[in-house]
């Protein structure tokens, strides 16, 4: 079980979920923020601080298409090489260390 981030963060500048974050596996892109499933500790403290309902469980998105979507998104921001980059991100083990990233999914870019 992980935490995702779907639609209703795109273009949202709140990030009240970063500050909640004890283990800093949420990753900022362009229009949208990103959870690190290999981070996450499933403590769910980011899903309450939300203000546009925007995280879920991952486990509960299978059986809901608009959101299963984001879970594949969120796996492929990590595991396929972002726009402008040669290697993927990966597990760097933390946000802060990387900061913000700039760039978001294919998916996410054309919404």
């Amino acid at each position: 079980m992980s935490y995702v981030i779907g639609a209703n963060c795109i273009d949202v500048t709140d990030r009240a979920c970063l500050d909640v974050c004890p283990v800093d596996c949420i990753y900022v892109g362009d229009r949208k923020s990103y959870i690190n499933a290999n981070e996450c500790i499933d403590c769910g403290a980011c899903e309450p601080e939300c203000p546009v309902d925007a995280i879920f469980i991952d486990r509960t998105a299978r059986a809901d298409e608009a959101r299963a979507v984001f879970v594949a998104d969120s796996i492929t921001f990590f595991t396929e090489p972002l726009p402008g980059r040669d290697t993927p991100l990966g597990d760097p083990g933390g946000a802060g260390a990387v900061g913000e990233l700039g760039v978001d999914t294919a998916m996410v870019n054309s919404y």
